[in-house]
């Protein structure tokens, strides 16, 4: 598993500038007044600083933007990065411009130069984010990253408001880490593995394996798992951060390790993307990282269903029937629309034993909703508009991409089976939405739920402004924002 870039913060002190190492960073707004800072590295560079600042590049540069000084003259460093960010910028332009530095700094030590800068903890924040790299796998050594050290007026405070970003941060990473992971090493039991090693965060967890499920009913799930050797599991973390008798809000996260389509198999091209099919059960295995560390004033119960789609003797047919848990029965008609299967069983469990104040459920679910919605939002379900909108304002605010789509009878007419009480699929057209609708009937009329289905966001072929190519870690810090801002 990857680790945490540290971050260091000490006392502001301009004469450390002249013999840093590596990098050293300075702050400019657009309007080129200079900072302390930034006086005394036009000092030091005999006025370069100044040049810089006067040159086209400069003045064609953004918000976010930097613009380097390499070896700059009277400093040791290999390069001053002048950081374009107004004196009072929003937490967004903060981060992404932290993540500017940290895609720049190579591996290398770097000293931001903040002083008083007010989001300071953003501008740290994106620079973690961005800095995550993946290298588990990779037999040659791989460049370990610097050390970041944050120069600020008020050390200690800035240290402190930072501590539950970085807990956020490192709940991005585990579920990074997750989604990034190999079939072949993220198997169900690897998996939850990793998850009941999380009770040393304080969280309590349990581990149901398929006798416990097939006792409980849950045959939708464990037909999606049946053509695999990788058992069946559900696993439960609670935490108990609230008050004793406050119901808790509850994640529910699709977690299929590896999906084939079983028998009605996946074209061969791109099916090696399909390690990250457990993506939902990811975000919320990270999220109850994040709530833990930070010591959210909550409680949250979290439940992942883990299991492998593959195709064997043993295998679910198109055209068999299933049972649920809550006692639906369901035609089978696409085995690659196994998700639902396995969201259907947790969710109704959830409510069964937990009486949520409310429900999530997180699934790379469809390919329509990428058709969609491309890889810039993550689609957005619900039956309630309260709880809808409080869940979109925690997304904008932490800038991860998220947009409401429809619920309609018409939509749910389309499920309607001649055998069963409802088919897995309602065919091509509007095939995220009768996914959506197909949860929803597994929905208790009281809970109010939201779907997000995002199979666009979980992982990328192309760098994000915080994350490079791979998994996203999308949804970590919109839930954590979502819980603190509604529910501490």
């Amino acid at each position: 598993m990857s680790s945490l870039i540290p971050i260091r913060f000490q006392e502001f002190d301009l004469e450390a500038m002249a013999q840093a190492g590596g990098r050293v960073a300075i702050i400019i707004p657009d309007d080129g007044k200079m900072s302390p800072a930034a006086r005394r590295a036009n000092r030091l560079t005999k006025g370069g600083l100044a040049r810089l600042v006067e040159s086209e590049s400069f003045r064609k540069s953004k918000t976010g933007d930097v613009v380097s000084m390499a070896w700059p003259t009277g400093m040791a460093a290999e390069a001053l990065d002048v950081l374009v960010l107004p004196r009072r910028p929003e937490a967004g332009e903060a981060r992404k411009a932290g993540a500017a530095l940290a895609k720049l700094a190579g591996g290398k030590d770097m000293l931001v130069m903040v002083g008083n800068q007010a989001r300071a903890k953003d501008l740290a924040l994106g620079i973690v984010l961005r800095s995550y790299e993946f290298d588990a796998h990779k037999t040659k050594e791989s460049q370990k990253a610097g050390t970041v050290t944050i120069s600020h007026a008020k050390p200690a405070e800035a240290e402190a408001d930072f501590a539950p970003l970085y807990a956020i941060a490192d709940g991005v990473r585990m579920t990074r880490d997750l989604t990034n992971e190999p079939a072949n090493v993220l198997t169900t039991t690897e998996f939850a593995d990793r998850l009941v090693e999380m009770q040393e965060l304080g969280l309590e967890v349990e581990v149901l394996d398929e006798d416990k499920l097939a006792e409980l009913g849950m045959r939708t799930l464990l037909s999606v798992g049946q053509g695999s050797d990788s058992p069946s599991k559900v696993v439960v973390m609670q935490w108990n951060g609230g008050a004793k008798d406050d119901a808790p809000l509850a994640l529910v996260g699709k977690g299929v390790v590896f999906d084939t389509g079983g028998i009605s198999l996946k074209p061969a091209a791109g099916m090696e993307e399909m390690t990250m099919d457990m993506g939902g059960a990811g975000v919320v295995a990270g999220t109850m990282r994040a709530l833990a560390k930070r010591k959210a004033k909550a409680n949250v119960v979290a439940l992942v269903g883990l299991v492998e789609n593959m195709p064997s003797g043993n295998a679910t047919r198109p055209g068999d029937v299933v049972r649920s848990m809550k006692g639906d029965t369901v035609e089978i008609i696409n085995t690659d629309a196994e998700g639902r299967l396995v969201l259907c069983d947790v969710m109704w469990y959830a409510q069964e034993r937990f009486k949520p104040v409310g429900m999530i459920d997180l699934a790379t679910l469809t390919g329509a909703i990428i058709i969609g919605l491309g890889h810039e939002n993550a689609g957005v379900f619900s039956n309630n508009d309260t709880f809808c909108d409080a869940f979109l304002k925690s997304a904008k605010a932490e800038d991860e991409g998220a947009w409401r789509m429809p619920l309609g009878d018409a939509y749910d007419k389309l499920l309607k089976s001649r055998i069963a009480d409802m088919k897995n699929v309602g065919g091509r057209p509007a095939g995220s939405v009768t996914a959506a609708q197909f949860l929803q009937r597994f929905v208790k009329e009281e809970t109010p739920w939201i779907h997000l289905d995002i199979a666009g966001v979980a992982s990328v072929a192309e760098e994000t402004s915080y994350a490079p190519k791979g998994a996203t870690g999308w949804g970590v810090r919109a839930l954590s924002r979502f819980v603190q801002d509604n529910f501490e």
